[in-house]
């Protein structure tokens, strides 16, 4: 997918109006314009209120639907609004990834008494005291949608764990105890084992459980007519079920059905460990490469910009890394709260859209801006630049010149579509140059910067050499002169 631009279409405080589908529609046709080629949506499906951005899953099938939790709609909309934006995004030439929540289920219909232990939420492979029976939120029967596309209910053993007790008004992660129970084996090693997160966990190893979330994917997909997943919370997921579950997919839909998954932990090492568990069967997104970013925009001159691409999926699986500045668990007020310094920014997405390796993804909230108590404002007009600079320009092979720890440049050097060479300079000191090659078919042609950050011009010598400039704290982005961005 040559210069393929995912935008993720959501941020964490979007208003919960109802609204989110169609105001969607109105942004396709400048975010096709900018080069995006792909919107990840976020979980179309019924949550635990309109109010919930989708991740306190509760019925996988209603997407917006049936009189559930509320409401007919969903925070985004109605099924037939969603419907409607997708078919405005395919026909714009565009795919359509959906956020995938399978790791927990929230907002059950009904308590069931059952025996479990008390887990100690920093070992969860440390009991604290013996087996009790507890009562906890684990029945889902789905009443507002009475069976229609599943039958299926959801009971305790269909779960590995839950956070509350309603007997004793307790808030402690409990273990599931039962025959065949147990936390799934094939998950981060993080906490002793990191298979629970929140909610009601899903027990990835029951057959009933696996049967019906590959009936569903199946469902979901042909229902809304779906071009890719993208798979939330991996760490916390039994690799050999997401193993089964990939292989399932791509059975049914083919290699050209996109998935890419969240394993979030700065760790190269377990990154690729992970891959290789599930046969590379999916991309994922780079999330070192994104704390590389993160250190970067706040240490400033102390960070070595030579480094910003060491332990990272890009440099060692490079068709395989989704790379990102930030997303909707990093943003202000989240859990993951991790999210680059505003005089970083454009750097950062110069740095993921101008490169060879990688998928860049380009956040909602980065674009647009973000909502709750601690807003940001977009960066629009900045990496609508930089975006539509990919789009046209960033293309061939890469020379990479990595002068020194606070500047670092390379040239793009085209290929038979798009010939035009460009020439990438990043500070995070003061002003600098790098002399840098782009053809001794340039010669004698003046180079401008394209991003607006520098006003001066760059002469191209007899021998295909540029001195590229840049100004401090800053990037800057070389093209021939007088060419229409």
């Amino acid at each position: 997918m040559e210069n393929g631009l995912l935008f993720q279409g959501f941020e964490w405080y979007l208003p919960d109006d109802g609204n989110y589908y169609k105001n969607m529609i109105l942004k396709l046709d400048e975010l096709k314009e900018i080069g995006v080629t792909a919107i990840w949506i976020p979980p179309v499906y019924k949550a635990t209120g309109t109010s919930d951005t989708g991740y306190g899953s509760y019925d996988l099938y209603d997407l917006g639907e049936f009189d559930q939790k509320g409401s007919i709609r969903t925070k985004y909309g109605t099924k037939e609004e969603l419907k409607q934006l997708i078919k405005e995004i395919h026909k714009r030439k565009m795919k359509v990834y959906a956020d995938v929540v399978l790791n927990h289920k929230a907002g059950a219909d009904r308590t069931e008494k059952f025996m479990a232990v008390m887990v100690d939420k920093n070992d969860r492979n440390k009991d604290v005291g013996e087996p009790q029976e507890i009562e906890a939120w684990t029945g889902f029967d789905f009443p507002g949608r009475d069976d229609k596309y599943s039958d299926f209910k959801w009971t305790h053993y269909h779960f590995s764990g839950v956070d509350y007790d309603n007997l004793t008004k307790n808030n402690a992660i409990y273990r599931i105890v039962g025959e065949n129970k147990g936390w799934n084996l094939g998950v981060s090693d993080e906490k002793g084992n990191f298979d629970y997160l929140m909610f009601s966990d899903i027990d990835l190893a029951h057959p009933e459980v696996k049967e019906e979330l590959k009936k569903w994917a199946i469902w979901f997909i042909d229902e809304l007519d779906l071009d890719g997943f993208r798979m939330d919370a991996l760490k916390h997921m039994d690799e050999v079920f997401v193993e089964e579950f990939l292989s399932h997919i791509k059975e049914y839909k083919g290699e050209d059905f996109y998935i890419l998954g969240e394993y979030w932990i700065d760790d190269l090492d377990v990154n690729n460990s992970f891959l290789d568990s599930i046969n590379y069967k999916l991309d994922l997104f780079d999330v070192g490469l994104h704390f590389n970013l993160y250190n970067a925009s706040k240490m400033g001159l102390k960070y070595d910009l030579r480094k910003i691409f060491d332990n990272i999926i890009v440099k060692t699986h490079p068709l395989l890394s989704v790379t990102f500045v930030d997303n909707h668990d990093s943003q202000p007020g989240e859990s993951l709260e991790s999210f680059i310094e505003p005089w970083f920014k454009e750097i950062a997405y110069g740095i993921i859209f101008l490169r060879k390796d990688g998928y860049p993804c380009l956040f909602y909230g980065d674009y647009y801006g973000t909502g709750g108590e601690n807003p940001q404002p977009g960066d629009k007009e900045k990496i609508e630049k930089l975006a539509k600079i990919r789009k046209k320009f960033a293309y061939g092979e890469q020379n990479d010149y990595f002068e020194s720890d606070s500047a670092i440049g390379w040239v793009r050097l085209g290929n038979k579509e798009y010939p035009n060479k460009c020439a990438v300079i990043i500070s995070i000191g003061d002003i600098n140059t790098i002399r840098m090659f782009v053809g001794k078919e340039e010669s004698g042609k003046t180079y401008t910067d394209y991003t607006g950050n520098n006003e001066g011009k760059v002469n191209i010598d007899e021998d295909g050499f540029g001195d590229f400039m840049v100004s401090p704290g800053s990037i800057s982005v070389w093209i021939e002169d007088n060419i229409d961005l």
